[in-house]
Formats: structure tokens, C-alpha cells, sequence
């Protein structure tokens, strides 16, 4: 399986602190791939690294072979990678459907001349766009509040159309940042089933954050572990959960013989 992302030795410090250190990761096409660690270990930084929020202070990033290293994030986006954000950021005066409208829009292929002027192909291309956030609205049960501001959502239907919008705009990877955070159990296990779904129909690459660990061991394939910016661990599920540095990182203190611990 060919790889999608790679990083190499990717740095990031802020003053004297090491946000990040060699942080080094290979994520192939199609992979489910999580990001775990304690608070503060560093992973909403590397998202930010890997959409050009922040610059890269050592190292670099390749997506499909091509260097992303000093491009934007509006041009990373258009290389394929998109991302949610840990608090929701919907434009909550515009509706649903325009939410997701607005990523799609990257992808216009209507020039200048004929969006100013609304020529047949403008015109065309609306219609187009639209039955397609449309369809996409479908697959997150959302349809029938196209119309609704964004604002009026419950939370977890707030959280399903950001995913929806990153979608929109039809990227190779997809960074979820907390997706499950304040979702109820039950809330929780739709977004397992959803996140399975949308990878295979999508036929996305997904790099997931998440503190739940009941929901990133069940539908990772592979976990990197992160503790003051530098990877502990790696593996599969099983292999991480029961890994001593995994649960000295989240405990605080070394485990015993003897003993054992799920982060």
C-alpha cells in the first residue's frame, strides 16, 4: 500500500520550549490512522504543522510525494488535507447547506468573467454544487435542516456538519481534531460508525485525535503516541494500550510488575 502522509523528523519550538520533536510518521492511502497522548503532549500542534498554521522548524511533510514544507494553509487545503477543529468553528449564521457550499466552492471551476456576469455556466455550476451538498447532507442525516442556520443544530449534528463541510471540499486526508468531545455515549458510537463509513465511501485517509479511548482503539488500525512532543509508542491498538510507556505517560508514574493498565 503506497504511503500518503510522511513526516520526517518534524521540529517545532516555541522560545526555549520543544512543542514538538522529530516527530516522524507514514500514513498509507486509506489507513485509519490516531494521534493519542496526554494534555499538552503536542498533537493539535502537529495538526497545525500539517495545514500550514504553524512552519515547520526542522523536518518535513509530504503528502502523496509532494512537499508541503511553506505552503499555506489555503494551498495545503487544495493539495487534499482538511481538517476539524477541537471547538466546533461552523459559521453559525448561514445554513447548513451553505456551510457546506462554502468548502465546496474551493473546487469552482466557473472563471471571473462568468461568476460576475452569472453566464449559463455560473449558473450551471450552482445547480451542480448544490445537489451535490446536497447528497453529502444525506449521508450525515442532515438534509432536512439544509436550510436551518447552522447555530440552531444540536451539538453532535454541529459536529457531523463540520465533518460534512471538510468533505465537501474532497480531500485525500482528513484530520479529526476531538470529534467525539462532549458527545454522549451513545452520540459516540454513531461517530465510530460514521467515521468507519465516510473512510470507505470517501475513500479518505483519516488521522484522528481523541481522547476517548474506547473509540480510537475501536476503529484505529494503527495509533502513534505522543508525550511532551516526542512519540513513545506505536502500533497497533493492542500492542499500544499495553505498552509501559503509554501507561506511564497517562498515569504519571511507572507501572509495577505485575500489573496492568488501558490508558
Amino acid at each position: 500500500m503506497s504511503t500518503l502522509l510522511e513526516t520526517e523528523g518534524l521540529g517545532l519550538s516555541f522560545g526555549g520550549l520543544k512543542a514538538v520533536s522529530d516527530f516522524s510518521l507514514r500514513i498509507p492511502e486509506g489507513g485509519l490512522h490516531g494521534l493519542i497522548g496526554p494534555n499538552g503532549a503536542g498533537k493539535t500542534t502537529v495538526f497545525n504543522l500539517l495545514t500550514g498554521v504553524y512552519k515547520p522548524g526542522s523536518g518535513t511533510i509530504r503528502l502523496g510525494g509532494k512537499l508541503l514544507n511553506g505552503l499555506k494553509p489555503h494551498q495545503i487545503a487544495r493539495a487534499g488535507v482538511m481538517r476539524t477543529f477541537q471547538n466546533i468553528r461552523l459559521f453559525g449564521e448561514l445554513s447548513v447547506l451553505d456551510n457546506v457550499k462554502v468548502a465546496r466552492g474551493q473546487h469552482a471551476r466557473a472563471g471571473f468573467i462568468h461568476s460576475m456576469l452569472r453566464l449559463p455556466r455560473f449558473h450551471q455550476e450552482e445547480r451542480e454544487m448544490e445537489e451535490e451538498c446536497l447528497n453529502l447532507l444525506r449521508v450525515f442525516d442532515l438534509e432536512k435542516r439544509a436550510h436551518e442556520p447552522a447555530r440552531n443544530l444540536p451539538y453532535g449534528d454541529q459536529r457531523r456538519l463540520e465533518i460534512a463541510r471538510a468533505l465537501a471540499a474532497k480531500p485525500r486526508l482528513l484530520l479529526l481534531d476531538e470529534p467525539a468531545a462532549g458527545m454522549n455515549p451513545s452520540e459516540k458510537q454513531d461517530l465510530s460508525d460514521l467515521i468507519r463509513r465516510i473512510r470507505l465511501e470517501f475513500h479518505l485517509t483519516v488521522l484522528l485525535i481523541e481522547h476517548d479511548m474506547k473509540l480510537v482503539m475501536g476503529v484505529c488500525e494503527h495509533i502513534t503516541v505522543l508525550d511532551h512532543g516526542c512519540v513513545i509508542a506505536g502500533g497497533d491498538p493492542r500492542a499500544v494500550q499495553d505498552d509501559p510507556r503509554v501507561i506511564e505517560a497517562y498515569l504519571g508514574a511507572p507501572i509495577e510488575e505485575g500489573q496492568g493498565a488501558a490508558p
